[in-house]
């Protein structure tokens, strides 16, 4: 662990156990592995041949047909991260994550016995709707749990999660494609049981986070949660410390009104710009255009000409594993506004060199391995920064009492664009419709283009800063580009100075009466 020390550059006084700090976040973001796994599936079993043959009466799936099947998941998860507050604001973060795993679990085994589009479609839904909550929670609860010193790099491991998935889907399908019987799309949709099983056999063992029981005024369930988060004894001055910190900031917010979903676009407390920081991000991560190549990339690129086109997409899928790695490492080191603009550069370069190649010279054998060999640097640019940044910003920039609905708001706009996309690219690449096919990427990089400028006028640096000290962040510094020079100073500490001690002197530990007689001369600073 002194690597992980020496490599993300952790204070001295790391509060509490390495090992587990990081092996929970870790843990949590298996959750991605649904999500990619069921992403990365649909790509290959539409190019089936039994799959065409039992799904379709002409033997061959049409545009519209393509379109619906794949697009239809995201409508699911874009209504499933929108409602996933309601669990997450009332049951918990945990809790909220088992429900997310038993609907998706509903839907996959509707997947499964399907032999006609109609039960396919309706499974896929369903399924999206838990993957829609999970993708709103999983973020939420490693941001909240993990410490300052390794939480971007804890919820990146969300994304490269989620690429383990994709790569899992494109070797279980390049394994039973072949196959003339219903195996060959049963067993890989089947497998995502599995995939839910663990999450859900592990989430027995972890707490809820502590800052969602301080929220909910239990402070005796908040201790005992940081301890097992930190590893730490109930006495120890760093749990102390902590849960003071956070009881603090959630005081000052309190003193903004109840929340409600209207809250999340309100100025006060610059909650309008983070909101719209975090939607736009999130949008326009899909708009790089990476869900194409693993939606539609085995079509693509047996379209184009390729030969072994399953075995194309593994490679692409192999080259998105690999390359998050990277950004798991330096999220800690270079920070997030760089990341974000290196890899928009890289991917902004890659996709013009796409375009323009593969429209001067279309199907032949250099085009077609230039286009291989781009797409994979492409893919490699948003895997080390894009792909795990998106959902480290989203998770990280909220105040506590709209961090549920806010971090929703995020993802169901990764959802609804993600459904856009899905649903039109059928049209823009058919030979019948736009026939696009290498002219796409045109679109792409120009969606990248705004990546670049997006982040270089909106996106803060928050390397490095605890959750309360970023709500300090927007709070003093205006200009996202003056932001890494942000110096904390917790002043919300000083316009709250109540010792936990008061808290705890209830006879339930909550916070309750005794806390709101103790917040009478707080109130009045405010």
């Amino acid at each position: 662990m002194g690597i992980l020390q020496t490599l993300f550059k952790a204070d001295e006084d790391i509060r509490g156990s390495k090992a587990r700090a990081i092996l929970i976040g870790m843990f949590v973001a298996f959750g991605g592995v649904l999500f990619g796994y069921d992403t990365g599936t649909i790509s290959g079993i539409l190019t089936m041949d039994f799959v065409k043959k039992t799904f379709t009466d002409s033997g061959e799936f049409t545009a519209s047909e393509t379109s619906l099947i794949t697009s239809i998941l995201s409508a699911g998860t874009f209504v499933g991260a929108m409602l996933a507050p309601l669990a997450t604001d009332t049951l918990g973060r945990r809790l909220g994550l088992f429900i997310s795993c038993i609907i998706f679990c509903v839907g996959v085994i509707l997947q499964t016995i399907a032999t006609e589009q109609a039960l396919l479609i309706v499974g896929r839904v369903v399924a999206g709707f838990g993957v829609g909550v999970l993708s709103s929670i999983v973020p939420l609860y490693q941001s909240e749990a993990a410490p300052k010193w390794i939480r971007g790099a804890v919820v990146s491991c969300y994304q490269w999660a989620i690429t383990i998935g994709l790569l899992l889907a494109a070797c279980v399908n390049e394994g039973t494609h072949k196959r003339n019987d219903s195996g060959s799309y049963r067993i890989p949709i089947a497998l995502q049981l599995l995939w839910a099983l663990i999450l859900i056999v592990g989430m027995v063992f972890l707490p809820d986070t502590p800052r969602f029981h301080v929220m909910k005024g239990d402070l005796k369930k908040a201790r005992s949660s940081l301890c097992t988060l930190r590893g730490l004894r109930p006495e120890d001055k760093f749990v102390e410390e902590e849960l003071e910190e956070i009881v603090a900031n959630y005081e000052y917010e309190k003193t903004f009104g109840k929340s409600t979903i209207l809250d999340c676009f309100k100025t006060g407390n610059h909650q309008l710009k983070r909101i719209t920081t975090g939607i736009v991000i999130q949008a326009l991560q899909q708009l790089t255009g990476i869900n194409f190549i693993f939606y539609y990339g085995t079509q693509f690129f047996k379209s184009s000409g390729i030969n072994n086109p399953f075995t194309i997409q593994l490679i692409t899928n192999i080259v998105n594993v690999i390359c998050t790695l990277p950004g798991i490492a330096l999220v800690e080191l270079a920070g997030r506004r760089r990341l974000l603009l290196w890899g928009a550069v890289g991917m902004c370069v890659s996709e013009f060199l796409v375009a323009i190649i593969g429209t001067a010279v279309p199907n032949s054998t250099a085009a077609n391995k230039t286009l291989i060999a781009f797409s994979c640097t492409f893919i490699a640019s948003f895997a080390a920064t894009w792909g795990p940044l998106a959902w480290v910003v989203v998770g990280e920039i909220f105040p506590l009492r709209v961090r549920a609905k806010s971090v929703a708001i995020c993802a169901g706009s990764n959802w609804l664009f993600n459904f856009v996309i899905a649903f039109i690219t059928p049209y823009l690449v058919d030979e019948d419709r736009a026939n696009l096919r290498s002219k796409v990427f045109f679109i792409w990089g120009g969606c990248t283009f705004l990546c670049i400028l997006f982040v270089y006028l909106f996106v803060y640096e928050t390397k490095g800063l605890t959750l309360e000290e970023i709500d300090e962040l927007y709070d003093t510094v205006t200009d996202a580009r003056k932001s890494r020079s942000f110096v904390p100073t917790n002043k919300f500490l000083e316009v709250a100075p109540i010792p936990v001690e008061q808290y705890s002197s209830n006879e339930n530990n909550s916070l309750g009466e005794g806390i709101e007689k103790a917040n009478v001369g707080y109130i009045e600073k405010v």
